[in-house]
């Protein structure tokens, strides 16, 4: 399973858990009110305070569980993320001391009086006008006999395709298949499926 759909797939029973927790312990927080306000209520209510307890205590496991896996996911993810980043700057880096070096040769080819393309004059021009006048300057006072005349530098070159590291990040496999994906109605119905309680 990809991490992306992970996510969104624990991301769900995250919210649905998250949301029955807060729905038990207010039933919790009522009971224990009625409770205190009924005489003898603790031996009265005892059977549905413990099926709360069991369905609330269930549904925190579970909920635990599928948070304890996104945490993994997300570390995970972010890794991903680092490690293309990383590259990319790397990579870009090594594409700029190129361009740097490429602009470098044209600028010495101008200035020796040699000819060069004009988009490579312009790639000049763009990255330093000041560079690219003393330059032009130079090359009209050499006094070579045989010029030379160049090929673009940059004809050869063909355009990468930059990769988006969240959509790598998020395409790359998961470490591990997540938790059994199991709702939270079912859950409940689990903890107290064992204990024979009649309410009366």
């Amino acid at each position: 399973m990809r991490i992306e759909d992970a996510r969104k797939t624990y991301n769900v029973q995250l919210r649905s858990y998250n949301e029955q927790k807060c729905n038990l312990a207010k039933k919790k927080q009522e009971l224990n009110e009625k409770i205190k306000k009924t005489e003898n209520g603790a031996e009265i209510y005892k059977d549905e305070a413990a099926v709360l307890e069991l369905q609330y205590n269930a549904v925190s496991e579970k909920y635990d569980e599928y948070h304890a896996y996104m945490d993994k996911l997300l570390e995970q993810w972010s890794t991903e993320l680092d490690k293309i980043s990383g590259q990319q700057q790397a990579e870009a880096m090594e594409e700029a001391g190129q361009e740097l070096s490429k602009i470098l040769i044209i600028a010495r080819r101008i200035m020796h009086g040699d000819q060069v393309p004009s988009q490579d004059e312009k790639k000049l021009m763009d990255f330093d006008e000041k560079l690219y006048q003393m330059a032009k300057s130079a090359g009209a006072l050499a006094k070579y006999r045989d010029k030379k005349k160049h090929d673009s530098l940059w004809d050869d070159e063909e355009k990468k395709e930059k990769i988006d590291a969240m959509e790598e990040a998020n395409n790359t496999e998961a470490f591990a298949a997540g938790p059994e994906v199991v709702s939270v109605e079912d859950t409940m119905a689990q903890a107290v499926e064992n204990i024979d309680i009649s309410f009366e």
